[in-house]
């Protein structure tokens, strides 16, 4: 729980200069995250379907209803599925009884929105488990690039049963007690659960005045939707904190959600240096946000400017580069979020190191996002070649490098590119096989029309490195003389 590191901070940084504001801050989080907001949301339970039902008449993800009371020919479920997807409406909804695996015929669709579908449907086994599958697909294309067409509402219900339903006035409910995915890739639990209309009102209700509102967010749970707010956020209310653990030598990555209650201009996050009880300092110039500052394709630093329109959700990646000698412990510090014309955002930041070093800075583990890092390598810009791959080769007018060559012409221009690749791109042959069919010329006319005729006049290497071969040619022509 949140509510333990607050402890653990309290016991050992009570005289820390910087404590007073900071533990007034983190107390204050622990407990908004301990009390309920006004009509809290109820959290449905999520779990993996094993690969237990077969997605391509089914479709990955199911509801599992409870039907308690089956006296009569219907029962009346409310399905809460919260879904990121646009128009549900247009998408057939297909019951299946849990005991026999057949599926209900007796069917007839209600409300049916994002935030819920209401489904009226015959218990033909009386009490016990029946499977609402939501998104049933026809699949197409090939395995390797397939594509997905969501099958359309039909009416599978016969006219008796029909009628029996519009005459009841007293149908039983029945509740839904879970939601399945077809395995734990698949699944849309938690950042894919959007919060209804309703909750993302009394949000912004709560933030009259703000031009939008900070979501501080771990590693683990990636950012996904754009347009909706995730219902994680809505039970876990806003905060002014964010706690985290990295080891030594680990980049430790996390998100700030900016939710633009208003159009917001120019996202900027800044941050200061995070501090130990021990004075021991990681310095703000390891930290830092790679939407809004990063190194280019030619090795140059960059910044760029990040926009949110008005009602939507904007993730701000950031990142601390804990160095390999940083000693354990909890430092803290802070991020001030900003946006033009808008009043600034802090989040406190408690960071505990521990004393676990990480020789490869966690890239072994990407699920923590530690490869975020890698977006600012200035790797490339050397000239170093990496194994398997093989030096630049040079001999007389010819370049070598793995599986390809270029035989350069007096005039130097390619007289030959050739591949020794197979077709099937997985293997090296013997044999080189022509790109071009014939050598590359440069062809100039004179002004009546006539082509101009080229000597060459010398061909240099000005530079033979590992991973780059230049040079210069000379041509030469006596009709410009």
């Amino acid at each position: 729980m949140r509510g333990t590191p607050c402890a653990e901070l309290y016991a050992r940084l009570v005289n820390y200069p910087l404590m007073k504001k900071i533990l007034y801050s983190c107390i204050l989080s622990t407990i908004l995250f301990l009390t309920p907001l006004n009509g809290p949301a109820q959290e449905m339970r999520y779990t993996s379907g094993a690969q237990s039902w077969d997605t391509e008449s089914l479709g990955n993800h199911r509801a599992v209803i409870e039907v308690k009371e089956a006296k009569g020919k219907a029962v009346r479920v409310v399905i809460p599925w919260r879904r990121r997807d646009y128009h549900p409406d247009t998408k057939l909804v297909i019951i299946v009884d849990a005991k026999t695996g057949t599926r209900v015929m007796n069917v007839e669709r209600g409300v049916i929105n994002r935030e819920s579908g209401e489904i009226f449907f015959e218990p033909v086994s009386g009490a016990g488990s029946y499977y609402a599958y939501y998104l049933p697909y026809n699949p197409g294309g090939r395995k390797n690039y397939p594509t997905v067409t969501y099958l359309k509402p039909e009416q599978t219900a016969d006219a008796v049963w029909l009628r029996s339903l519009q005459q009841s006035s007293n149908i039983p409910p029945a509740s839904v007690i879970e939601f399945q995915s077809i395995d734990e890739l698949n699944s849309f639990y938690p950042m894919e659960v959007i919060a209804t209309a309703d909750e993302t009102q009394r949000i912004i209700r709560d933030h009259q005045g703000d031009g939008f509102i900070v979501f501080p967010e771990d590693r683990l749970h990636p950012i996904k939707m754009t347009n909706d707010l995730p219902q994680r956020w809505i039970l876990a209310g806003v905060k002014d904190s964010f706690f985290s653990e990295a080891s030594r030598g680990e980049y430790l990555a996390f998100q700030f959600g900016i939710y633009a209650i208003q159009a917001t201009e120019d996202v900027q996050i800044r941050f200061t240096d995070l501090r130990s009880p021990s004075s021991k300092v990681i310095p703000s110039n390891l930290i830092s946000c790679i939407n809004t500052n990063g190194i280019d394709w030619s090795g140059k630093p960059f910044t760029k400017k990040v926009n949110v329109d008005q009602g939507k959700v904007q993730a701000m990646w950031c990142g601390i580069d804990v160095p390999n000698n940083q000693a354990p412990g909890i430092y803290l510090g802070s991020a001030s979020i900003t946006a033009k014309g808008q009043p600034s955002k802090n989040i406190i930041l408690s960071i505990t190191v521990n004393d676990k070093i990480l020789a490869d800075g966690g890239a072994s583990e990407p699920w923590k996002q530690t490869r975020l890092k890698w977006l600012n390598s200035t790797m490339a810009q050397r000239n170093d070649v990496i194994a398997p791959y093989l030096p630049l080769k040079v001999v007389n007018r010819s370049i070598s490098l793995l599986g390809r060559r270029v035989v350069l012409g007096p005039d130097g221009f390619p007289q030959k590119i050739q591949t020794f690749f197979t077709p099937e791109m997985t293997s090296i042959s013997e044999k080189a096989k022509d790109v071009i069919i014939q050598p590359i010329t440069f062809i100039a006319q004179s002004g009546d029309g006539s082509p101009l005729r080229w000597r060459p006049a010398g061909l240099k290497f000005t530079e033979q490195k590992p991973g780059t071969v230049r040079w210069a040619a000379r041509n030469m022509s006596a009709d410009l003389e």
